[in-house]
């Protein structure tokens, strides 16, 4: 058996444990990437951002790029599907912003975004993947920042690309690929495909990071026995259980662990969670920020519904400790939910929304599809 990754190394960045929080719109601001650096190790990655609404300082881009004080290493995911755009938003991140790493988003499967040839669209145009990559890099390494990318099989069954777009990056000086094992027409359904994680770090001398499927530590551990990868990127096993985190940092040093709060737990990590929001937010945004993530940290609890519907409503902090209050901190932990998937599942999609006649022409080098400043989604 080959022995487990003990850090991640990323051009000059170290990553004390080999484990990196996916950006998720919505989710990972910095209340959320400093709650979980709280539990353990990793690279915690900001919200996607877009390349042309930093460029043009469109205001929401630049409300979205805020760091917690303790936050000492900056992570940023852009997106973006003109070279030119890209590299001066990596120019910004670097000079302006004091990031240690840029991931580009090339995995994103929303409609919205594959409809513009971006997202999980994109690397099917091996040409126009080369250009943004290498803009990216120049533009990045007179600071000695490592930039990354993230993407997913290919559009569907038929019209794979990861392989391609691992060569192209390696190629391109990208410093390591997160892989999801799905590909665009699965979304988020259906099950991860490790096989091809594991294809693709035969393929490429740089790290490659596996993605999908991780919903507990043992996962993990599992995924990286099984494919090689350098070390895995965590998206939907984390929500509403950011001591996934500690997990994680104590399976990668060899410990089997696997914490199993008690209702009373949760709440006190509810509490900080809701606490860190309205820090960075205030408090009347920061409640509203914190009402999508009670289902989450509640899944499996035997609290009723009349309790979640009324947490689902907070508007302060003291409301929120008067009914964490009414919940009993000695339930234990639903241990039927262990393993189980968490967050957006959805169907699979019979098609792919792409831009006319994308799939004609596998190059694309040149042509470069108008971005849209305000776009933000997840990936």
């Amino acid at each position: 058996m080959t022995a487990l990754p003990t850090s991640l190394t990323l051009g000059s960045l170290r990553v004390e444990t080999p484990v990196v929080l996916a950006p998720m719109a919505g989710i990972t601001n910095a209340a959320y990437r400093r709650l979980c650096a709280e539990q353990g190790a990793g690279l915690y990655v900001c919200e996607m951002i877009t390349s042309r609404g930093l460029v043009e300082r469109d205001q929401h881009t630049q409300d979205m790029l805020v760091f917690d004080e303790l936050e000492t290493t900056r992570s940023v995911q852009l997106y973006g599907t003109d070279p030119v755009y890209v590299g001066k938003a990596a120019e910004i991140l670097c000079a302006e912003y004091g990031v240690a790493h840029i991931d580009l988003n090339f995995g994103c499967p929303v409609p919205k975004v594959t409809r513009k040839g971006g997202g999980g669209a994109l690397p099917w145009k091996r040409g126009l993947l080369a250009e943004i990559l290498e803009a990216a890099v120049a533009a990045a390494t007179p600071y000695d920042v490592p930039v990354t990318m993230k993407t997913r099989k290919g559009i569907d069954d038929d019209h794979l690309t990861y392989l391609d777009a691992g060569r192209i990056a390696q190629e391109s000086g990208v410093a390591a690929i997160a892989l999801h094992g799905r590909t665009v027409s699965q979304a988020y359904s259906g099950q991860a495909d490790w096989d091809a994680i594991g294809a693709l770090v035969e393929h490429v001398d740089i790290p490659v990071l596996g993605n999908g499927d991780i919903w507990e530590a043992a996962d993990a551990i599992r995924m990286v026995e099984h494919t090689g990868a350098a070390g895995v990127v965590v998206g939907r096993g984390c929500l509403g259980r950011p001591w996934i985190f500690r997990d994680l940092a104590a399976a990668f040093s060899g410990e089997q662990v696997a914490t199993l709060p008690t209702l009373g737990e949760v709440t006190a990590m509810m509490r900080r969670h809701a606490e860190l929001l309205c820090q960075h937010m205030g408090e009347e945004r920061g409640c509203k920020e914190f009402r999508k993530h009670v289902s989450w940290y509640l899944k499996g609890f035997a609290a009723g519904g009349e309790m979640r519907r009324s947490l689902g409503l907070v508007d302060s902090l003291a409301d929120l400790d008067r009914m964490l209050a009414d919940l009993d901190p000695t339930e234990r932990f639903p241990v039927a939910e262990l393993g189980t998937p968490r967050g957006r599942q959805g169907s699979p999609r019979a098609r792919v929304v792409l831009p006319e006649g994308w799939l004609d022409d596998t190059d694309g080098s040149g042509s470069h599809l108008q971005e849209e400043a305000s776009e933000t989604t997840g990936g």
